[in-house]
């Protein structure tokens, strides 16, 4: 086994996982979350770089950090979550530019697919399946939330717990995508294919799968075209997602 097969394992659940989550984050209308939450682990990739340690494990302490900072602040204030992260993301991608070391900064904004350990890919596929099983269980019950929590509340769905959980799958998928596409563009392969997706669908079932196979098709494509021409996966990928874009609006149901 070699890192390219560790490369495209890690391709297709990640792929997968953030394209079923940019489902439900459009249907939310929080698509930037996912973007504003890619820089947030800007600062843990650094000291990653810094001190030697999983670039993935770094960003997700700091995600995870960030998102019960947001989380508190949330169940303190009558700010919406989408205010809240647009604060916690200008702190962290300030003081991420300020200690990611200025050799790697390339590698931790646009990510370094060739770098994917067997280590790696199992925790992609524990991850992304672990991430698609809790938005799978929450899905109906995230929407009923961001239609009215009063409705919510009178269906006993604890709205504060859902968007926890929430927030917690998002920073899982960030800290995994951020070895695929970096945290300047993981907020676009959330995003993108699930927007192609509604495009292209008819009803939500064909949306959600849409979106996972775009995903999946993104990320594996653009490690194919790494191999291909040497430029980095990263941007390729979020080309090849916006070339499905595109095609979903000129084939627009």
């Amino acid at each position: 086994m070699d890192t390219n097969l560790f490369s495209l394992i890690t391709a297709i659940f990640v792929g997968g996982a953030a394209g079923y989550l940019g489902s439900l984050m459009i249907t939310k209308k929080m698509a930037l979350v996912g973007d504003a939450l890619g820089h947030v682990a800007l600062p843990g990739m650094g000291l990653a770089l810094l001190w030697g340690f999983n670039v993935s494990a770094g960003a997700f302490v700091f995600l995870l950090f960030g998102i019960l900072l947001i989380w508190l602040m949330e169940t303190k204030t009558e700010l919406s979550t989408e205010t809240l992260v647009g604060v916690i993301f200008v702190f962290s991608l300030a003081l991420g530019f300020l200690i990611t070391p200025r050799l790697d900064l390339i590698e931790a904004l646009v990510g370094d697919i060739s770098r994917v350990s067997l280590a790696d890919a199992i925790a992609a596929v524990v991850l992304s399946l672990a991430v698609f099983f809790v938005v799978r269980k929450i899905y109906q019950r995230m929407i009923l939330v961001s239609l009215s929590e009063d409705l919510a509340v009178a269906n006993r769905i604890n709205a504060k717990k859902m968007n926890f959980i929430y927030l917690l799958a998002i920073a899982v998928i960030v800290a995994l995508g951020i070895r695929v596409v970096g945290s300047l563009l993981i907020g676009a392969l959330v995003i993108v294919p699930a927007a192609s997706s509604r495009n292209f669908s008819q009803n939500m079932r064909q949306y959600i799968w849409g979106a996972i196979i775009l995903g999946i098709l993104s990320c594996v494509l653009g490690i194919l075209l790494f191999n291909l021409t040497g430029f980095p996966a990263g941007p390729l990928t979020i080309l090849v997602s916006i070339f499905f874009f595109l095609n979903s609006l000129i084939f627009k149901k």
